[in-house]
């Protein structure tokens, strides 16, 4: 852009007016970063074979794409089970040790061992959600959950896939004590890291305020992992209008209890083609893209799309 500066001098015949004109600077616009593409994560109900599990690991392998994968099993309740994804405590689908879900990363690790390529990578992300009408305490929830990690990867034989934990914890789903519970407990048990892909309902896009469920802005900052240094987020950027984006960067400028550390975005596009939704339906790359930008930040993982199995 050309700038112009005016200065006037007053004579005793007239104003002169002399025009000074900045000289023109070549323009070299910042160079917008390179989308990484994404990783396919998905929903596991439970019990599911070996052969399924080996298959949903090799084809993301083969998809090419180094970054984060995360299977979700659903809720945690007593006696150590798993209730499938969504569902609610009055369904009749069949309760799994939560021993099964180590089996299910065992075989999906080896089906992406086998059809990987020397250098494809994967930090598979094994995850629960926040529900707390399942049973148990936060404390025993995250304890339970972060011996399973542990357990997990002491039973990995592949340097393709790194084993770690995932959450995704919503307001909706529990109150705010027993969702930083979770989070203190699986913390000070294992050191592997954890990734949360939660939501956001209801936070205010600019300013302090109100989220759902009696969530405060600051319960939402803490259950993302802002007081643990080995927490990464990569929250749930579904909608379509850019919202949800705009509540992580009012939470990332607002929060008071330490820095939350972006690792990249979900969406849910193909789940959204499996399943019917409304402005909900973000491609990887939108999801990716309006994080980016509502962050003001270059420094993003990849993506993550997830899906029904």
């Amino acid at each position: 852009m050309h700038h112009t500066h005016l200065t006037t001098t007053a004579t005793t015949t007239a104003a002169l007016l002399t025009l000074t004109l900045a000289t023109p600077a070549t323009a070299h616009p910042t160079p917008r970063p390179d989308y990484p593409g994404h990783t396919t994560s998905h929903y596991a109900p439970l019990p599911q074979t070996n052969d399924q599990a080996h298959t949903n690991g090799c084809s993301q392998a083969q998809a090419d794409t180094n970054g984060l994968t995360i299977v979700f099993f659903g809720t945690q309740e007593d006696d150590d089970t798993l209730r499938q994804p969504g569902t609610s405590p009055d369904t009749t689908t069949e309760r799994t040790p939560t021993t099964d879900a180590l089996d299910y990363a065992h075989h999906w690790a080896q089906g992406f061992t086998e059809c990987a390529t020397a250098d494809t990578t994967t930090h598979l992300a094994l995850g629960v959600n926040n529900k707390d009408d399942g049973g148990p305490t936060g404390t025993h929830a995250g304890t339970t959950w972060a011996n399973t990690i542990h357990t997990a990867q002491q039973r990995s034989t592949t340097p393709n896939v790194t084993i770690t934990g995932a959450i995704d914890a919503e307001p909706a789903w529990s109150t705010p004590t027993w969702a930083h519970d979770w989070l203190d407990a699986y913390t000070s048990t294992t050191t592997a890291p954890l990734y949360a892909a939660n939501s956001a309902d209801g936070c205010p896009t600019d300013g302090d305020g109100p989220c759902n469920n009696n969530w405060t802005l600051q319960d939402v900052h803490t259950a993302a992992g802002a007081t643990h240094d080995n927490v990464h987020l990569i929250p749930q950027i579904y909608r379509t209008d850019g919202t949800q984006a705009h509540q992580w960067a009012n939470i990332h400028t607002h929060g008071q209890h330490g820095h939350l550390d972006f690792a990249g975005a979900m969406s849910q596009h193909t789940a959204c083609d499996q399943r019917t939704c409304d402005g909900t339906d973000n491609t990887p790359e939108q999801a990716w893209t309006q994080l980016k930008d509502a962050l003001g930040t270059d420094e993003l993982g990849p993506a993550t799309d997830i899906r029904w199995p």
